[in-house]
């Protein structure tokens, strides 16, 4: 801990601050940064050192709050920042703040190596055809799982699955991926294994030695999900993970040495709500809250699980809440956000988790054929979904994750990020099932250059009539425009396509080179 004294410097913001403060890489460690200020409505501030964030804050007003002179202290462990905010008289504002949102903290320079780990939730899909889906009673769904699982089926019906998905998916967008998690010994495993090597992907063990126990015992065995589909192309799923009360690897109950390493080399870990089924809720803590320590940002996506979870044991609530809480980049479904904060509309639902939030950049929203929404402290971007021949959705979701960590890592404008989170998406559509068949860079590059978007206007004129406080509102329009009006940005596709297929092209450069 770099601990504050009294001849520690202090930064004064003055009164006529801008809203984002020049960067320093001057700056000594550890610092005071005192704010002298009375900030107007949607202020913001951030503070950089070396090109990376240190922190950063956003003011909203807040006309009920009439506290004069009110100091909040914020220290932060290892990071070697420690922060007052004060007001000036008559103030009624609330200030926000966001710490360690960079890659690097206080004078702490990390060499990151990895672009993307994900953590936990390898799994082998096993893909069938079935003539009826599992039924929804517990034992009787057991009963067809035991009978599917008698004997391992033919490999042809095997395929990657889980958070395989997002780091295949992400590795062919030139990103340097890890997988952390627990592959077994038996067959399973080893398909996973050559997978994940042969996409590029490196793997990270979580749990340590096993020699002491009988590791072909069914608990220490990779994850299977059977993916079913009927004739009518739904889909059920179903794991053994869904028939206990405890995680799968309830046995694992720390970090090891290999895994923290890993969440420090990389810049951005991704964790979903199905790590739950494998993963004990005070282990997926820990490794949030050892990310937030060394400056590594999180990505979480509560998926389906995450409606269950906040209904769960009070394990899974407050982990839950820790994540919305402590995630740099939050991703879900207008649906999803609704089941978490009750609120229908996706662009509020998105605010609201904000609001909520003490860390997040970003709330990545999606709405299939609706195209998404990315919100931000700054603004809200939307971008309308690309035309395909929708094949199989699995997958699509995961595919977007990584078009976004890919914008993310590469400071990206948040339009073009989302136009290329649409067409991994929509790539990764137009194939039968994910894993090895998750859209490739080829399918991605003749989307975009093809350019056959959905246009949908009224989704546009939601946005505009919904973000009435919003300081920055950017559009994407099929069509030429005219730039933006006031506060609202529109960008015409032809401005954004030949950016992102410069950017692909280096990516297949790179790859045709011998390494």
């Amino acid at each position: 801990m770099h601990n504050l004294t009294a001849s520690s410097p202090t930064l004064t913001i003055p009164t006529n601050a801008s809203p984002s403060y020049p960067s320093s890489s001057s700056l000594p460690f550890p610092i005071r940064v005192q704010f002298t200020n009375s900030f107007k409505t949607q202020n913001s501030l951030s503070l950089n050192r070396n090109g990376y964030r240190l922190f950063s804050m956003i003011h909203r007003s807040k006309p009920t709050d009439s506290r004069n002179g009110f100091s909040r202290k914020l220290g932060v462990e290892d990071g070697g920042v420690e922060v007052y905010a004060g007001y000036g008289v008559g103030d009624g504002g609330e200030v926000e703040f966001e710490v360690g949102g960079g890659f690097a903290i206080g004078d702490r320079d990390i060499d990151r190596d990895i672009d993307i780990a994900t953590l936990g939730n390898l799994c082998v899909d096993i893909v069938l055809n079935v003539p009826k889906l599992p039924p929804p009673e517990i034992n009787e769904r057991k009963d067809y799982m035991d009978r599917l699982s008698a004997s391992p089926p033919d490999k042809r019906y095997w395929e990657a699955g889980g958070n395989c998905n997002t780091a295949i998916a992400a590795a062919r967008l030139g990103l340097k991926c890890v997988a952390i998690g627990h592959v077994g010994s038996e067959i399973y495993g080893n398909f996973l294994l050559d997978v994940l090597n042969d996409e590029g992907i490196g793997v990270v063990g979580m749990s340590g030695n096993l020699d002491a126990v009988d590791s072909a015992a069914a608990e220490y065995e990779t994850l299977l999900c059977w993916v079913l589909v009927d004739p009518q192309h739904r889909h059920g799923f179903c794991s053994r993970a869904d028939f206990s009360n405890e995680p799968a690897f309830s046995w694992m109950n720390a970090l090891i040495s290999d895994v923290k390493a890993a969440v420090q080399r990389t810049k951005v870990l991704f964790v979903n709500g199905y790590g739950f089924d494998e993963l004990s809720p005070s282990l997926i803590v820990a490794a949030l809250k050892h990310a937030v320590k060394v400056g590594t940002c999180v990505f979480f996506d509560p998926g389906p699980r995450g409606k269950s979870l906040s209904l769960g044991t009070p394990e899974q609530q407050s982990a839950l809440g820790d994540y919305l809480r402590m995630s740099d980049v939050i991703l879900l479904t207008s649906d999803e956000a609704e089941a978490l904060t009750g609120i229908s509309d996706p662009i509020l639902a998105g605010q609201e988790l904000l609001r909520r939030s003490e860390r997040a950049k970003w709330i990545a929203v999606k709405m299939g054929t609706k195209g998404s929404i990315l919100i931000s402290l700054s603004g809200v971007a939307y971008a309308p979904a690309f035309k395909v021949r929708v094949v199989d959705t699995v997958g699509c979701g995961d595919s977007f994750l990584a078009a976004i960590a890919y914008g993310f890592v590469h400071k990206m404008p948040k339009l073009h990020t989302l136009v290329l989170a649409n067409a991994v998406g929509a790539a990764t559509a137009m194939g039968c099932g994910a894993g090895r068949n998750v859209a490739t860079l080829k399918q991605v590059v003749e989307l975009i250059k093809a350019g056959d978007l959905i246009e949908d206007t009224e989704s546009g004129k939601e946005i505009l009539d919904k973000c009435t406080d919003v300081q920055e509102i950017t559009l994407l329009s099929k069509m030429m425009v005219n730039g933006g009006v006031d506060r609202v940005n529109r960008l015409s596709f032809e401005d954004v396509a030949p950016e992102l297929l410069t950017r692909l092209k280096s990516v297949e450069v790179e790859e045709a080179l011998p390494s």
